[in-house]
């Protein structure tokens, strides 16, 4: 339970930090973007390609991944029915919303929290690899044809991965970590030093856009907002649970895993992708926000009663 807590420390207080700088105008009315476009282009990439380098293949797929596989599918799948059928939102949109849903907070949040509360920090690896390589690009492909003008060629279609750094960077670590080579230090040390600012600056960017922000707020975007809060921090840990116990049969402490990891809040990266797409950023925000409050309860009432 103190990782728990810990993790959400560390979140909100950077959080806050960049709260405090927007207040006090002290880096401009630009900064949010700026520090989402240094995330997404620089140093996310970097952050991906150490990490996912340095990543042991031979434990990609477990009980507990498989759960929160199947979990993140229903209700990515369950948001975008209704934003697009019931809400006509654009293809955009509703990408970024299905984000928001399904989309967990595994890059730093997710290590702290396998680190601390699940005692093994190879667990979040495969929801890190499943996001990183699957889920992740094939929102960011949708985001980049919707984002485009006419129908895309085969062409463009094909150069989407070379054209979107967080993909390049992915790749290029797991063909590193395929091959067995570990890469010297002084080559790795300035991907770290660069990578080491992604979260920081993602959260930084996340606060900066807090100063006027009501996530209770009504409007059109409420019921958006509710929606994707619920289907993260309730449905799809709930979904997992009911998978790893009932479909699976998996043991208690991969059921706990599944769960800890499906209760993720929202990742800041899908704040970082409204922001680069300009797209739906308050509700990223909110969500991101509402999340992040929410998840904190529900992962501390799953260590309570699941352990």
């Amino acid at each position: 339970m103190a990782g728990v807590l810990s993790g959400f420390t560390t979140i909100w207080a950077l959080a806050a930090l960049g709260y405090v700088l927007a207040r006090r105008r002290l880096l401009g009315e630009h900064a949010p973007r700026v520090l989402g476009q240094l995330v997404f282009s620089v140093a996310g990439p970097a952050l991906l390609f150490t990490t996912l380098s340095r990543t042991s293949l031979d434990r990609i797929v477990t009980g507990a991944s498989l759960a929160f596989v199947a979990s993140t599918i229903v209700v990515a799948v369950l948001y975008a029915l209704v934003a697009r059928l019931v809400w006509r939102r654009d293809a955009r949109t509703v990408t970024i919303g299905t984000l928001g849903a399904s989309y967990v907070n595994a890059g730093n949040m997710g290590l702290a929290i396998a680190a601390y509360v699940l005692g093994d920090v190879s667990l979040v690896v495969p929801v890190l690899l499943f996001q990183l390589l699957l889920f992740g690009p094939i929102a960011l492909a949708v985001l980049d044809l919707a984002s485009g003008q006419g129908r895309p060629s085969a062409a463009r279609l094909a150069l989407l991965p070379v054209r979107n750094p967080l993909m390049i960077a992915s790749a290029a670590g797991i063909l590193v970590a395929a091959a067995g080579w570990h890469p010297p230090d002084l080559l790795l040390e300035p991907f770290e030093l660069v990578g080491a600012a992604a979260v920081p600056a993602a959260l930084l960017a996340f606060g900066m856009s807090l100063p006027g922000a009501r996530p209770l707020r009504g409007g059109p975007e409420a019921p958006e907002r509710y929606l994707a809060v619920t289907l993260k921090v309730v449905v799809q840990p709930l979904l997992a649970y009911l998978i790893g116990r009932l479909v699976l049969d998996l043991p208690d402490h991969q059921v706990f895993a599944a769960v800890i990891t499906a209760a993720l809040p929202t990742a800041q990266n899908v704040f970082v992708f409204a922001l680069r797409y300009r797209t739906a950023e308050s509700l990223a925000r909110d969500v991101v926000m509402l999340s992040t409050l929410v998840s904190a309860l529900v992962m501390i009432f799953a260590a309570v009663f699941l352990v």
